[in-house]
This record gives C-alpha cells, structure tokens and sequence, in this order.
C-alpha cells in the first residue's frame, strides 16, 4: 500500500522538520516547499493526498495561495488544512472561507498531529 503523501508548506525549516518528522513516524510521506513558488513548481509534478499549508508565508500568504489551489481542477478534491500560529477570534474562519478544508493552530501537539492528518484524510472525497 502507498503511502499517503502529504505536502507541508512552511517557511520556517525548524517547523517543516518538526512535522516531517512526525508525520514519517506516522507512515505518511511528506514532501515540502518554503514558499508558494516551490510549491506551484512542485504541484507540476506531483499531486498531495493532503496539503498542509502555514498561512504567514513570504511572497504570497497561505490564504491567497489556498484560493489559487482550489482554482485548480486537479486539486479541487486534494484536503488543505491550514497548520498556523494564527489564533486570533476569526482567523480559522478566514483559513475555512479561502478554501482551507480545517484548521490546526500551533504550536502543533506531536502526540494528536497523526491523528489530525488521519481524520482529514478520511473525510477526502473518493476515500
């Protein structure tokens, strides 16, 4: 059985390593990008079973950069759950209106984040 890929877009490499880590003990294979451009240049070749996307990023924010997704037709389906520090009253609705699928607020707890990913997952059109 192949194992679900998993795209987490982060600028920060302490936080992609955090998740990567954890995620790999879980069984998922995660691939990465540090910002929008690489990861448009990666979803040319590759399609996620899930995207996990930071909101704060440079160049293009999580939310825009979630709209330009889901005006894609091959990832209209693919789950993107926004993984963010933003915690402020409103700020999992905007993620939840810009086309985010859930939101999981950081600092991430290592010991439900699988189970997060999971769930999602599940919920996943077609599965």
């Amino acid at each position: 059985m192949t194992k679900p890929k998993i795209l987490y877009i982060e600028d920060n490499a302490d936080n992609r390593m955090l998740v990567r880590r954890v995620l790999e003990v879980e069984g998922y294979q995660v691939i990465e990008a540090g910002n929008s451009t690489a990861a448009l240049d990666l979803l040319t070749a590759e399609t996620p079973d899930l995207i996990l996307m930071d909101i704060n990023l440079p160049e293009v924010d999580g939310y825009t950069l979630t709209g330009q997704l889901r005006r894609r037709a091959d990832l209209r389906e693919v789950p993107i759950i926004a993984l963010t520090a933003y915690a402020l009253k409103g700020d999992r609705e905007r993620a939840l209106e810009s086309g985010c699928d859930g939101y999981i607020q950081k600092p991430i707890d290592v010991d439900l984040l699988g189970e997060q990913i999971a769930a999602f997952l599940e919920c996943k059109p077609g599965t």
